[in-house]
């Protein structure tokens, strides 16, 4: 039953997670937000999943991994987004 719990508490953060990354996308800075937010949800969901079945735990420290370059990246984007734009905002500049 605990497991239950925690499967349904996953699949509401990943559907909170979507729903702001589909409804807030004026500022860049919520965008990545949201996305670590999903990224958070499905590392939870891996956890649960391969402590259920017993597995190693090293694919976790790889997705990690990933998950951090990630987030370094989507900050180095927005530092230099605010740099030659002056903001976040994604309509302030032409993306063609």
């Amino acid at each position: 039953m605990m497991i239950l719990n925690m499967w349904f508490i996953i699949f509401i953060m990943f559907l909170c997670g979507n729903m702001i990354f589909i409804s807030k996308h004026k500022h860049l800075l919520i965008v990545l937000l949201s996305l670590e937010f999903i990224v958070l949800s499905v590392f939870f969901l891996m956890m649960i999943y391969l402590n259920y079945i017993e597995y190693n735990m090293f694919m976790l420290m790889i997705f990690l991994l990933f998950t951090v370059c990630e987030g370094a990246l989507g900050l180095s984007i927005l530092v230099s987004m605010i740099r030659t734009h002056g903001n976040d905002y994604f309509k302030s500049f032409n993306l063609l």
